[in-house]
């Protein structure tokens, strides 16, 4: 069963299914209702389930399947690559986390491991990932975080200055420094930066 409320991302991977021997795709929904529903009727071996749906996760959605069917396996598919998605994957127990960049050929392999009982999804592997993803802005002293999230606002060099109540150079001193700290060359690329923090998160209200 396919859970994602994108018609054209669940009619691909439909397809990728149906091409591949032994595989047939019993249902498809596009939101927590519509796929707690539909597997209490066709009882799916595993389902395939974005995180972010219009009334809710594919967290949500997985924790009251596994409350009628025990036995269905879930692999989340999703676009963000985030340790607290991983994490909340895991702990509602899917078997697998895979990114929509991935090829259809590794979609059809990690589903028929998983409906073959394995799991490819562990603590270690959540473990692991934040062990080596270390945040960049931990060095970084209060004033130098403060004009890191002006950056992020948009504002000048000149306005940020106005803000803090400093002399343009102290904001330029401030930005050379974080520049170094946080391993970048340009202004630009901390924007950037900043802009991808404050949409990574995959608990965006639903809709959004």
């Amino acid at each position: 069963m396919i859970v994602d409320d994108h018609e054209v991302v669940r009619r691909g991977i439909a397809e990728v299914v149906e091409r591949t021997e032994g595989m047939t795709v019993v249902a498809e929904a596009g939101s927590v209702a519509d796929g707690v529903r539909r597997a209490t009727l066709v009882h799916p071996q595993v389902m395939l389930v974005d995180l972010q749906l219009p009334d809710g996760t594919g967290i949500d959605l997985m924790k009251q399947v596994r409350e009628a069917k025990p036995d269905a396996r879930a692999i989340v598919l999703t676009s963000f690559d985030d340790d607290d998605a991983l994490a909340a994957a895991l702990e509602a127990g899917a078997a697998a986390y895979l990114l929509k960049s991935v090829r259809g050929a590794e979609i059809t392999d990690v589903i028929r491991s998983v409906a073959a009982g394995r799991t490819l999804l562990d603590e270690r592997t959540v473990t692991r990932r934040r062990a080596g993803q270390d945040d960049p802005t931990e060095n970084l002293t209060p004033s130098e975080l403060r004009v890191l999230d002006l950056i992020g606002e948009g504002l000048s060099n000149r306005e940020i200055a106005e803000r803090l109540g400093v002399a343009e150079k102290t904001v330029k001193n401030h930005i050379t420094s974080l520049l170094a700290k946080m391993g970048l060359q340009r202004r630009t690329q901390v924007a950037a930066w900043v802009a991808s923090r404050k949409h990574s998160s995959w608990r965006a209200e639903p809709g959004h």
